[in-house]
């Protein structure tokens, strides 16, 4: 069923009321690559018992799909910290996470992993290519998270801090989100990259389409302007603090590098 399969590399599909589309990313996401983990965010739409559902119906698919259900919403980054302890625990290294709601391409997720397998300290960070179903208002406010984000690491390389289609090295990410109670909602993906160029993790860019589905298509967004973008206030305000604090050290790696 897979094209490629890894005892390394696997690939994490945190979900929260993903609807039809869950079932679509995984199976789209299993033609390229095994295997592919679902932690199932406390959802209450049913996604997740049709994706155990479908599971159960095809035996042959036990040793490539795993569904991880966690009882009640915790949020994108507490979902991807309880994939990656699993993960770890079954002997995996690397994770590449994707969303539940169709946006991420799976047809690039065999070129990712060759890259992480090449470049196995690195993270492989999706740089986002819009077309027009992208609203521009998402389009344009990514550009100011970006901006704080680049500053916060001395622009290492981060092309996109809020595009979630990535691979990470599971320890150094486990690393940098287990000493504190961060990272666990939507400020998981922007602050991972930050945190991660202070480890010394370095970011490989690679473009990456992303398509934003309309309601008829199925689209499913908990996107809420003014919650989310509080939250990403807060979190580049801690971030900004961090950098103050770290600023010597790593001038001094752009000394010596």
């Amino acid at each position: 069923m897979t094209a490629n399969t890894s005892a390394t590399h696997l690939v994490l599909v945190p979900s929260y009321n993903s609807g039809e589309q869950l079932l679509a990313t995984v199976q789209s996401a299993l033609a390229q690559w095994s295997p592919v983990w679902v932690i199932v965010d406390g959802s209450t739409d049913g996604s997740g018992q049709a994706l155990q559902t479908y599971l159960a119906s095809a035996p042959g698919l036990a040793g490539c799909l795993r569904v991880i259900v966690q009882s009640e919403n915790r949020g994108k980054g507490a979902a991807v910290l309880e994939g990656l302890d699993a993960a770890q625990a079954a002997g995996f290294t690397h994770a590449l996470t994707m969303d539940a709601d169709g946006q991420h391409p799976a047809g690039l997720i065999p070129q990712f992993m060759a890259a992480s397998g090449a470049n196995p300290e690195a993270m492989i960070l999706g740089k986002p290519v819009f077309d027009a179903s992208a609203p521009r208002v998402r389009v344009y406010g990514r550009q100011v998270s970006n901006t704080w984000a680049k500053l916060e690491t001395l622009w290492s390389g981060i092309g996109d801090s809020l595009y979630g289609f990535r691979v990470y090295p599971i320890a150094d990410l486990q690393a940098v989100m287990r000493p504190q109670k961060w990272m666990r909602r939507f400020d998981f993906d922007p602050e991972a990259v930050v945190r991660l160029c202070w480890r010394g993790v370095r970011p490989i860019n690679l473009p990456a389409p992303v398509r934003y589905l309309n309601a008829e298509e199925g689209g499913v967004s908990h996107f809420q302007y003014l919650r989310d973008n509080m939250l990403l206030t807060w979190m580049h305000i801690r971030l900004l603090c961090g950098f103050a604090i770290r600023l010597p050290k790593m001038i001094w790696r752009l000394l010596v590098a």
